[in-house]
């Protein structure tokens, strides 16, 4: 073994240790690997930048923007809203949130699915008297089995995919090892499927066994703030004909509702079985979090018509806590009567006044000095209105923006639309589109250009803004892909890699099912300690080492090492969408070890069974 490759692998253990022992990010610690490597003299610049060109990783950065139109639109809420029911078990609850989230993940990237799912899985175990922990590892763990499913389930995936096509292209421009130019969009269901169902039913059967009961960290905060709002049933609205209970308006969280106003008669005490109907007005009274939670309801809008008379649409509006003053001019007088929104541009859709419960339409109530109102305006009011001598305090809610439930649908189509464009391109090969005499060959649509085209979409719709679409990539995410890229690069080039595979060779015997084998766990156990994009980029260079020196198909190996970095189960740190639950689970580290590992088991078993059975270890010279 070289100098260099001795070199490489210090620096490699150096990361190891690095992201194991401290709490440094892992974009700094894989960059200053990289910027380690380059002043050495192992890397030139070029090779040392080549992960951030690297195609797999730009794929990810766009589908960042695929998933914001979905999100802005509240196209993934609304599907959840649908599916998930009322379980009447802990393993029926179980079962709601795995296999629908699971079946998202196979095409939409799971970490903003799981970000989204959080509060609402939460909310919705907790009015079913069922622990939020028993619902989130699950549902962490649904999100990972699911982007296992297809290429584009995980950010993992398409790492490793862009490596693969790399790899092809240096084969091919050295007369070495003939590759595949990447995989298929669902060349890795055929492991994926049998994977997650399997991983899926055992969740289910095991959980008293596997995941814990614990308290939630907190609920809703106590506030002697409590609002009254008043909210209407939109006409056509998804929940006309429900029941209060069916609805999911019985048990909301820091929040009650305290009676119906229909056509002009008032029914209190609402009964749970009470069914809902077209231009219902609901007073509810809570903390202000559950009110701006009532914004985000599919059919519900404030009882008000006056938001709709603003300037801005509803899309670029916030939610705004006002404190009203003595000096200002609308005190003593009704906020109707005030014309409060031709004052301020600003509609109020909710009044708290001391705690206690404040009758009538909300247009009808005399507002006094102190009371504290819940505004929706444009952002713009909160610098116009600062220093106003109207307002107490002014502070705005975050997250507080009302999805575009009209352009839900788009969303939807758009990535169905990517789907099924990319999913034809790959059988029937390069497309092209004739218009009169004139022919334009588009050639073969892959993901990176079906998810530019998707992503273009969702802004020229107006799914999402272009100032949303540059918030929603994840430019951490992407700088330690493309650092992670370099270093992998190192590793090949100096020779490590060769040294690594030679040693696993050698331990296997020559025996391709035990190099497998061996190379899925060094993966696996790599992906608990780093990031599972980071464990990929360093394991696929000893991957393919491996395959190329045993002159077998190296599909199995690639395949082995994508679904050992995507599925990390064990720890908090293995996958991220394991750390986004660990807090509002009130989960223990040793929680993910029970649940984890036989998960992690489970995984080598399939993946090293099934793949050289799909992808036989046929003799290949080169």
């Amino acid at each position: 073994m070289t100098a260099s490759a001795v070199f490489a692998l210090c620096v490699l253990a150096g990361v190891f240790l690095t992201l194991a022992l401290t709490r440094i990010a892992p974009d700094a610690v894989l960059v200053a690997a990289l910027v380690i490597l380059l002043f050495s003299g192992i890397l030139t610049t070029g090779e040392a930048l080549a992960g951030f060109s690297n195609e797999g990783m730009i794929t990810i950065g766009v589908l960042f923007v695929v998933s914001a139109g979905l999100t802005e639109t509240g196209a993934i809420s609304a599907i959840a809203e649908r599916i998930f029911g009322r379980p009447k078990s802990t393993a029926g609850a179980i079962a709601r949130v795995m296999w629908p989230t699971a079946g998202l993940s196979a095409f939409v990237n799971n970490t903003p699915i799981v970000a989204m799912l959080i509060p609402a899985v939460t909310d919705w175990a907790q009015r079913h008297r069922i622990s939020p922990s028993k619902v989130l590892i699950p549902l962490s763990y649904a999100a990972i089995l699911g982007g296992t499913c297809t290429l584009i389930g995980t950010s993992t995936n398409l790492v490793v995919n862009g490596l693969l096509i790399r790899a092809a292209e240096q084969a091919e421009a050295a007369g070495g090892m003939s590759l595949p130019r990447g995989l298929g969009l669902f060349d890795i269901t055929w492991v994926g499927i049998p994977l997650a169902v399997i991983g899926i039913l055992v969740i289910v059967c095991t959980h008293r066994l596997l995941l814990p009961i614990r308290q939630a960290i907190a609920p809703v905060r106590e506030d002697p703030r409590r609002y009254t709002t008043e909210m209407e049933v939109e006409t056509g609205s998804p929940l006309v004909g429900k029941t209060i209970e069916e609805a999911g308006l019985r048990h909301l969280t820091g929040l009650y509702l305290a009676e119906i106003n229909r056509d002009g008669n008032i029914l209190p005490a609402v009964s749970p079985r009470e069914k809902l109907s077209a231009n219902d007005r609901l007073v509810f009274v809570g903390v202000v979090e559950s009110v701006r939670d009532l914004q985000k309801i599919r059919g519900l809008v404030p009882a008000t018509n006056q938001v709709f008379k603003l300037d801005a649409p509803r899309s670029q509006r916030c939610l705004i806590e006002a404190v009203i003053s003595e000096r200002c001019p609308l005190v003593g007088k009704t906020i109707r009567d005030g014309r409060f929104r031709s004052v301020y541009n600003a509609v109020v859709i909710a009044v708290a006044r001391e705690g206690e419960r404040l009758p009538g339409k909300i247009g009808d109530i005399v507002l006094r000095r102190g009371d504290t109102v819940l505004l929706e305006a444009h952002p713009s009011f909160m610098e116009t209105h600062r220093h106003s001598r109207d307002f107490y305090l002014l502070s705005r809610l975050e997250d507080s923006r009302p999805p575009r439930f009209e352009k839900a649908a788009t969303a939807l189509t758009i990535l169905g639309l990517m789907v099924a464009i990319v999913s034809l391109s790959e059988s029937l090969g390069d497309i092209t589109i004739q218009i009169g005499s004139v022919t334009a060959s588009l050639g073969r649509i892959t993901m990176l250009k079906g998810a530019m085209l998707a992503a273009a979409a969702m802004v020229l719709s107006r799914c999402c803004t272009l100032t949303e679409a540059r918030r929603a990539v994840d430019w951490q995410l992407l700088v330690t892909i493309g650092a992670a890229l370099g270093v992998g690069q190192a590793l090949e080039k100096s020779g490590a890699a060769s040294f690594v595979a030679g040693s696993l060779i050698d331990l296997a015997g020559h025996r391709p099912w035990l190099a497998l084998l061996l190379v899925h766990v060094m993966t696996s156990v790599l992906t608990e300690m780093i990031t599972n994009n980071a464990a990929a980029a360093l394991m696929f260079p000893f991957a393919l080492a491996t395959a190329t020196s045993l002159h077998v198909n190296p599909i199995p190996f690639v395949i082995s090492v994508m679904m050992a970095a995507s599925a990390s189960f064990a720890t908090p740190l293995g996958y991220q969408t394991n750390l986004m639950v660990y807090g509002p689970g009130s989960y223990r580290f040793s929680d993910y070890l029970r649940a984890g590992l036989p998960m992690n088991i489970l995984n080598t078993v399939v993946v090293v069974s099934l793949a050289p059975q799909i992808w036989p270890f046929v003799p290949v010279h080169g």
